[in-house]
């Protein structure tokens, strides 16, 4: 019985392992795009929390195709800015 649980609590952090290794791969982008947002953005009287907390809203709702920067996004999809400003608590 100790042998099986050994096996499973192996076999699952390989398994958590590899998801995270992916994750972190493809979250690179993002991160690189939420960072330069939150640059963008650090003159506009807001905490550094609450604009990284709107810029991943921002990037989450661009299409993981998009090329342009989340600052440059948001002049066209005013909605979405909205709905991020909310939920980011900007003032």
């Amino acid at each position: 019985m100790k042998v099986m649980r050994s096996m499973l609590i192996a076999g699952a952090l390989v398994i958590g392992f590899a998801f995270t290794a992916s994750t972190v791969q493809a979250g690179a982008d993002d991160v690189a795009w939420i960072n330069k947002c939150v640059k963008d953005n650090k003159r506009e009287g807001q905490s550094e929390g609450t604009v990284a907390v709107y810029c991943s809203c921002m990037n989450g709702k661009m299409s993981e195709n998009e090329t342009l920067s989340i600052t440059a996004w948001e002049k066209s999809h005013p909605a979405e800015m909205a709905e991020c400003e909310k939920e980011a608590g900007w003032k």
